[in-house]
């Protein structure tokens, strides 16, 4: 079985998007056979706008933005892609071409499946195709459910999980943010100040250790995994 940088099975992969989280540990490995690595330094694009937009993208270890590019140059952060997140399900059912940018926020890996490849596979497979019908579905419940968490959810909720899933990506101790405090806040729906409130808020808890300008210590991880 192939592996990623980071120990992961072409099955780790699968199991991690949640379209395919339902599948049967058959059809689970059926997938995992279409599956190709990829391993990118930070800072690296693992897409551009304009690319052709024929293969699922998940991200099975690290971060990358998906943001994009104004006609006078300027950077629109969309969102964050973290462990087991992924990008460009619509690609496995349609051709298409990217309209924004991914880069790898630090040292990534990530698996794709093609389309041609996933397509054949359903065409051989109808119980497979029902079941990816079906997990699309609960993929749209899943979305309207995030969507309400987020308007629901504290700012130092959602904060306090992107400051432990930075620090897990990067397996250090000592971790630089790698977003900008304006893309964090776009990314958690809140304003920069907010977020340098909120830093500061955490510190003075005794959560976190500010060792720099950006760069941080988590002190107590089941603390700020309860905050709600």
């Amino acid at each position: 079985m192939a592996k990623l940088a980071h120990d992961h099975t072409a099955e780790d992969c699968v199991e991690l998007v949640p379209i395919f989280k339902t599948l049967s540990q058959k059809d689970i490995e059926t997938v995992a056979t279409l599956v190709t690595h990829h391993h990118y330094k930070n800072g690296e694009y693992i897409f551009s706008a304009g690319d052709v937009a024929d293969s699922l993208v998940i991200v099975a270890h690290g971060q990358a933005k998906v943001f994009q590019m104004s006609a006078s140059g300027k950077e629109q952060m969309l969102r964050v892609l973290q462990t087991g997140d992924f990008d460009g399900e619509a690609a496995l059912f349609s051709d298409a071409e990217h309209s924004n940018f991914s880069q790898a926020l630090m040292d990534t890996d990530v698996c794709q499946i093609s389309r041609t490849d996933f397509q054949k596979l359903m065409q051989e497979s109808p119980a497979l195709a029902v079941n990816m019908v079906n997990a699309l579905g609960r993929r749209i419940v899943q979305l309207e459910q995030q969507t309400a968490e987020v308007t629901t959810s504290s700012v130092e909720s959602r904060l306090a999980n992107y400051l432990l899933e930075t620090s897990a990506g990067l397996d250090e101790e000592v971790f630089t943010l790698p977003l900008k405090k304006k893309d964090i806040a776009t990314y958690l729906g809140t304003t920069p100040e907010t977020i340098s409130r909120k830093l500061t808020l955490l510190v003075k808890q005794g959560m976190i250790e500010k060792i720099s300008n950006n760069k941080f210590k988590i002190l107590d991880e089941d603390r700020l995994m309860m905050i709600d």
